[in-house]
C-alpha cells in the first residue's frame, strides 16, 4: 500500500482574522467574528486531527547517540 505523502494529506490553513473595520457594529447576528471564531474552532479542530495523522505516519525510529570520536 502506497504511503501518503504531504501532498495527499496537506497541513489545515487557519482563517484569517478579520479586521476591526469588516464588523459593521450593528449587532448582526451571527457577527463576522463569531463566523471567525466557529471556523478558528474548527481549524483547531482539523488541526489537531493532522497533527495526530502525522505523528501515526512518521516511523518511530531510535535515536542514536554518537560517541565522539577519539584521535589516535
Amino acid at each position: 500500500m502506497p504511503r501518503a505523502t504531504p501532498k495527499d494529506d496537506p497541513q489545515p490553513v487557519p482563517p484569517v482574522q478579520p479586521d476591526l473595520d469588516d464588523c459593521c457594529h450593528s449587532g448582526c447576528n451571527p457577527c463576522v467574528f463569531d463566523l471567525y471564531d466557529d471556523a478558528l474552532e474548527r481549524y483547531r479542530t482539523a488541526l489537531a486531527e493532522w497533527q495526530a495523522r502525522q505523528a501515526q505516519q512518521t516511523p518511530h525510529t531510535a535515536t542514536r547517540q554518537s560517541k565522539p570520536r577519539s584521535h589516535r
